[in-house]
């Protein structure tokens, strides 16, 4: 018998093969892209990602301020 994808091999394999096949199966539907966005859209997801960089960057200095005493 060969082994493939689908065989797992020994019964460890085959127990973590039956209880992630649901898993498998919900990742195979949503492995595509189904939305389509403007560029609008695009720019705002940019802008929203460059925000939350910032914030976390304004966390961390805070952060070691504290930790400096200042």
């Amino acid at each position: 018998m060969t082994e493939t994808r689908d065989r797992p091999r020994g019964p460890v394999g085959a127990f973590f093969s039956r209880r992630f096949t649901r898993i498998r199966a919900i990742n195979r539907r949503y492995a595509g892209h189904h939305v389509t966005m403007t560029p609008a859209v695009r720019a705002a997801l940019l802008f929203l990602r460059i925000y939350l960089l910032a914030l976390v960057g304004i966390l961390v200095v805070k952060f070691f301020m504290i930790l400096a005493g200042k």
